[in-house]
């Protein structure tokens, strides 16, 4: 389950559906990946076909990424089964 999210744009997207604080084009995308994340109980439960999930390092470090559009990626760290300090980002 999503328990926290860094980028306020992306919680008012998964809480309300405002397109507000994120690219709208991504919209589609990222309410799947936002779907499954609130489901999923560890981040191997995010690795599907296309997605691209991988562990990030150095200053993200025990952060993972899933790719969602060009250099936009959401990224989200598991404390337990929860997901925390969920984030929408360019990756550039």
């Amino acid at each position: 389950m999503i328990k926290s999210f860094r980028h306020k744009g992306l919680q008012a997207f998964f809480e309300t559906g405002s397109k507000a604080g994120i690219q709208p084009a991504h919209a589609p995308r990222l309410a799947r990946q936002l779907v499954r994340l609130n489901r999923a109980c560890q981040a191997q439960d995010m690795n599907l076909p296309g997605w691209r999930r991988h562990p990030l390092s150095g200053s993200l470090d025990k952060h993972w990424s899933v790719w969602g559009s060009g250099n936009w990626r959401l990224t989200f760290i598991f404390d337990g089964q929860d997901a925390v300090l969920v984030d929408y980002q360019d990756d550039h």
